[in-house]
């Protein structure tokens, strides 16, 4: 038999948005009350402002992580169709160019975004140097 609240839960969702909005109205009115005044000379706005602001942005910019189908990775899914129609010269040149410029920001974060394609030619060139 299931609890009261689990066949109810659903009740709740509404009450836990509100919650959460809430809390981050609150969070925009007093950043931006105590920030945006002092440096860029503007009027200090109520909570329903900052609700309106949040919501504004959240329409413009987007809700959450993006990158679904269609969006955000649009670059990458198009070099992704280069690299795979090049032949096997273009690649190595393409290989050696992208290794060259920010080897520093790759470097921290681990492979390059194209490494996977590069397996191949990898996995080729250990055997011959040794």
């Amino acid at each position: 038999m299931k609890s009261f609240l689990y066949k109810r839960r659903f009740i709740f969702i509404p009450f836990g948005v509100a919650a959460f909005l809430t809390v981050i109205s609150f969070a925009v009115m007093t950043l931006w009350n105590n920030l945006l005044p002092g440096i860029l000379h503007v009027g200090a706005i109520t909570f329903w402002q900052a609700m309106g602001i949040f919501v504004l942005c959240k329409i413009l910019f987007g809700f959450g992580k993006g990158g679904g189908p269609g969006r955000g990775n649009w670059m990458r899914h198009r070099m992704e169709e280069k690299f795979e129609n090049m032949t096997p010269e273009e690649r190595e040149k393409f290989k050696a160019r992208m290794e060259n410029c920010g080897r520093g920001h790759w470097g921290r974060h681990g492979d390059h975004p194209y490494a996977k394609y590069w397996q191949e030619t990898k996995a080729e060139e250990k055997p011959a140097a040794e």
